[in-house]
């Protein structure tokens, strides 16, 4: 027998110690949160460069604000095809092996962000940052390991945990620009790409975390649970054993809840620093406000968790609407010299799109099952990315050809999309509990 065939057999040996082990299962998920969590931290503050000072590291080498869209579109666009990788990668080998993957690809790409900053490269510029969205990629999907053995009622709990957790490295992000600015510039690198030096430091400890702790791997445990529920009921009912079906309508409607809202969220949060770079404010206001915002994103999930475990996921998915719409009228009309209101529509912002990512999730978790679970959540995570990217790009279009308030109010009204969405999964709900009285 040789090393890996060793390894193979050690593996499922451990796995099935868990699985006859209903103590070591709670145990486990209780661990795996936890290493979730500071993956998270890590891997927030990784995101957080990129969404900070990206479109403009972009103005200042391109000398265009049309153009300032680019690196967000760009590393959403990278974290499309990422969330594929990381998806299949975690249905095949678990999700330590995906999850780390997709987190030291990214440090990579933020390295790479730096080297064009030095040398100028556009080219190698819009190529790191297609691999550094594998990081924001990864920090995304990541909010789904903490499933993998919660039972229906902790679900949407669980993910928030994640998304919590988020918050802290998201936060300190965008508060440390001025700092890692002036760290940057000591090395003979402009100020704009100090973030990606923490970004890149962040993303590969987060990857590192999950390759070390990540054992044994949740989602593997949750299909070797999975089968042994599978395998008790056919012989209680002495059928064969069938392969659980997805709900595909559902999965439909939870992605395009977080499809909407991240539309939404990219747009009217990538134009923001251009925007107030156009009217006087520096870097310091843009970092704070774009932490308040990713706070705003994050920080609430705990409670949004309980909310959607308890209230409904449909409900919270409708809540998101009406918060993305006064985000987007507030945005709009909110004086240009005003920090006040630029950061109440930010916040605002931020928390309609953590209640449609938190409903969303749950909702795709509740429609699949441990052998089809990551490949499908990393279908619809490459769906939120390219709406991302989409978001991104055309963003700075708009405002050049018309203006950051027609922008705002477009996104917030795109919002209200979400309402017949949710009227509809009411209205099948309502359909089915009345035929399930009548039979």
């Amino acid at each position: 027998m040789n090393r890996q065939e060793n390894t193979d057999k050690n593996n499922k040996e451990l796995i099935q110690d868990y699985v006859d082990n209903p103590d070591k299962q709670r145990q486990l998920y209780k661990r795996t949160l936890i290493i979730i969590v500071i993956a998270q931290i890590l891997g927030g503050a990784g995101l957080a460069a990129g969404i900070t000072v990206g479109a403009l590291l972009a103005e200042d080498m391109l000398g265009t604000d049309s153009l300032a869209g680019i690196p967000i579109a760009l590393f959403t666009l990278g974290s499309a095809g990422a969330a594929l990788i990381v998806g299949n990668l975690s249905q095949r080998h678990g999700r330590r092996t995906g999850l780390a993957a997709g987190f030291i690809a990214g440090g990579f790409g933020a390295v790479g962000v730096v080297i064009s900053s030095v040398t100028s490269s556009v080219i190698l510029l819009f190529v790191s940052l297609l691999v550094y969205g594998a990081g924001t990629a990864t920090n995304l999907q990541a909010r789904y390991a903490g499933t993998d053995l919660a039972n229906a009622k902790q679900r949407a709990t669980a993910v928030s945990v994640a998304l919590v957790a988020t918050t802290f490295g998201a936060v300190a992000g965008p508060n440390l620009v001025d700092v890692m600015g002036k760290f940057a510039m000591l090395l003979g690198i402009p100020a704009l790409a100090g973030p990606f030096i923490l970004a890149a430091a962040a993303f590969i400890l987060a990857g590192l975390v999950l390759l070390i702790s990540l054992h044994p791997d949740p989602l593997k445990v949750a299909e070797a649970l999975a089968l042994k529920d599978q395998q008790n009921e056919s012989k209680i009912t002495e059928n064969k054993v069938e392969t659980p079906k997805i709900d595909q309508q559902v999965i439909i409607v939870g992605a395009t809840v977080m499809v909407l809202t991240q539309i939404v969220m990219v747009a009217v949060m990538t134009m923001t620093p251009v925007h107030m770079g156009d009217h006087g404010h520096g870097l310091r206001e843009v970092g704070l406000i774009i932490g308040i915002h990713i706070g705003a994103m994050y920080l609430p999930s705990l409670v949004t968790g309980i909310l959607v475990d308890k209230v409904g996921r449909n409900v919270m998915a409708g809540a998101s609407g009406f918060t993305l719409l006064l985000a987007g009228i507030i945005a709009a009309y909110a004086p240009t010299d005003s920090l006040v209101m630029l950061t109440i529509a930010l916040a605002l912002l931020g928390l309609g799109w953590n209640f449609g990512l938190v409903s969303g999730t749950a909702l795709i978790v509740d429609a699949t099952t441990p052998t089809n679970r990551a490949k499908i959540q990393g279908k619809v995570d490459v769906l939120i990315a390219l709406s991302g990217a989409a978001g991104g790009a055309l963003s700075g279009i708009v405002v050049v050809n018309s203006s950051f308030t027609a922008l705002s109010l477009g996104s917030g009204v795109l919002s209200l999309i979400l309402v017949p969405v949710v009227l509809m999964v009411l209205r099948r709900e309502s359909n089915d509990q009345v035929a399930q009285r009548t039979n």
